[in-house]
């Protein structure tokens, strides 16, 4: 496979020896920006119009430079900042609830990962690049970081816009929780592959059903969302559905 070049507009914010002068990404093992002890990943212009934000794990990093490139299509300037989770089911669940499949279950810690984002990842960001203090601030993720994305809207009205692609909208308790505590952000961007709902497991299997209430409530509301469906199950190009989320939302948060 040929490696995908990173715009140089776009590249990693910070040089380091994992990028060549023509600034193709060469490595994700040095990380550009430390944050009270966890490596983040910074790529954008100094002179940014949004902050992307996006909680990861080690997959998805891998995959990252070709999620980069496919955002940079857009003509918007921004920051993008990848925060890596060491415990994806615990650090990006709302709550408390038991395993849906495979033995872990989830612990529920998402409200210490959203304290880490407003009071320690937003400000570092802001200083460290001089970004004006109005700042569009756009949230997104895959998967259960993409229902994060939708449940950190519902604690703060901080975030512009919201991208989550196929979010894990199955998760238990979560569409009544959302009808108690409606998201904030007017600009929501929410996606599924056709497949996705085609599973013999019956707490995922809601997902379809889910997201398409989700959807029609947020409109109802007077939300600006659009619900878009992808060829394929869950696993299926996840990166580039990340980065058609996140186009979305800047071209929508205006």
């Amino acid at each position: 496979m040929n490696p995908i070049e990173i715009p140089a507009k776009v590249q990693l914010v910070e040089k380091r020896k994992t990028r060549t002068s023509r600034g193709r990404l060469l490595s994700m093992n040095t990380p550009a920006i430390c944050i009270e002890g966890r490596s983040c990943w910074v790529y954008g212009e100094h002179d940014a119009e949004y902050l992307l934000l996006q909680m990861t794990d080690e997959h998805e990093l891998q995959s990252m430079d070709s999620e980069i490139a496919s955002i940079a299509r857009s003509d918007r300037k921004f920051l993008f900042a990848a925060i890596p989770v060491e415990n994806w089911n615990d650090e990006l669940s709302p709550w408390e609830a038991p395993a849906v499949w495979g033995k872990q279950g989830f612990g529920g810690k998402a409200g210490e990962t959203l304290r880490f984002l407003t009071e320690q990842v937003i400000p570092t960001l802001k200083l460290r690049f001089n970004l004006p203090e109005n700042i569009k601030v756009v949230l997104g993720g895959y998967s259960l970081a993409g229902l994060f994305a939708l449940w950190a809207s519902t604690q703060t009205n901080l975030f512009s816009g919201i991208a989550a692609a196929s979010p894990s909208v199955w998760f238990p308790g979560w569409m009544e929780f959302e009808q108690q505590h409606p998201i904030h952000a007017q600009c929501v961007y929410l996606s599924l592959g056709d497949k996705e709902e085609h599973t013999k497991n019956p707490v995922m299997a809601a997902v379809g059903d889910n997201i398409r209430t989700l959807h029609s409530q947020l409109t109802k509301r007077g939300a600006d969302c659009i619900l878009e469906w992808n060829s394929g199950g869950h696993f299926k190009e996840s990166d580039l559905r990340t980065a058609k989320a996140f186009r979305w939302a800047m071209e929508e948060s205006r």
